[in-house]
């Protein structure tokens, strides 16, 4: 039996109808899509989720759709971070109730915390609620970078099980291995350079590009764990152009973009996000075309 969050995870997009709300058909839609590609977990609510224009029960209700489509078929990592400690532990106890299988926690933004103060902030969420939690560093958006050394430190507590990191730093990254318990979860938070995270002991991907191409990501993560890296590099290299357009301009434009050019969903974002640049959205089709991606995605 697979461990719950090791293998391709997708960071679900949330879709919206024309009118701005919660396109409620289309998220289902989107999940019985992923978990028919393979995919092995599923988390909404997160960067990509576009979770800071989404209000606490907006992200209560994604939830809820989620785990109800879901069914226990594969595991529901839903985001639940912030900079007010407080309010993450309130978020997190409802999401227990919805019964999400754990927790993706970014790193507090805006009020840069020391390594104690992310330390302190971790365990207290932890200690809130008897689920699994994931940190999750991504030092480009929050300022503030989750050490190796604070992520061995939260590795001791008991509910802790994993990173995703998105630092892009590999070194760090093998020093988070190196430092934490063999149970630990590494998780990629970059597609591009998933494989090589693989190969220093990462046990999975919490995928951007996987919203479009579920089964091959899948795919990808997969041939690592069973230790074919030629084969998980050739279908790496393939899709290498794909992984990187997903972030000519901020995620989840790309990725949005090109799975509306797919007909998996309405283009439509919330403010501050707007839709691609024109030079963007041809560089995105450019790419859909090349790989032969438009028309590959009928609607289930």
């Amino acid at each position: 039996m697979r461990t719950p969050f090791t293998g391709a995870g997708t960071a679900l997009v949330t879709p919206f109808r024309t009118d701005g709300s919660l396109d409620e058909t289309a998220i289902r839609r989107l999940v019985r899509r992923q978990i028919e590609g393979g995919i092995h977990f599923l988390s909404p609510c997160g960067t990509t989720g576009e979770a800071p224009t989404l209000g606490h029960s907006e992200k209560l209700r994604v939830s809820e759709l989620v785990v109800d489509e879901a069914a226990h078929r594969v595991p529901v990592l839903a985001g639940a971070g912030g900079y007010d400690t407080r309010e993450v532990i309130a978020l997190v106890r409802e999401l227990q109730r919805i019964g999400v299988d754990g927790i993706l926690s970014v790193t507090p933004y805006y009020n840069k915390p020391t390594q104690e103060g992310l330390y302190q902030h971790y365990k207290a969420i932890a200690e809130s609620t008897p689920l699994p939690i994931v940190l999750y560093n991504v030092p480009g958006r929050t300022g503030v970078n989750l050490e190796p050394q604070t992520v061995a430190r939260l590795s001791a507590v008991r509910n802790i099980v994993g990173v995703k990191e998105a630092s892009g730093n590999v070194v760090q990254m093998s020093e988070i291995v190196r430092a934490c318990p063999e149970g630990f979860l590494l998780l990629s938070g970059d597609d591009p350079i998933a494989v090589a995270v693989m190969a220093v002991g990462g046990r999975g991907l919490i995928s951007v590009a996987s919203n479009a191409i579920p089964a091959e990501m899948a795919q990808v993560i997969e041939l690592a764990e069973k230790g074919d890296f030629a084969a998980s590099r050739r279908l790496h290299h393939w899709l290498l152009p794909f992984l990187q357009v997903n972030f000519c301009e901020a995620n989840p434009i790309p990725v949005k973009a090109a799975m509306a050019a797919m007909g998996l969903l309405e283009e439509v974002y919330r403010l501050p996000l707007v839709p691609p640049s024109p030079a963007a959205r041809d560089r995105i089709m450019k790419v859909l075309q090349e790989l032969k991606l438009l028309g590959s995605a009928a609607r289930v």
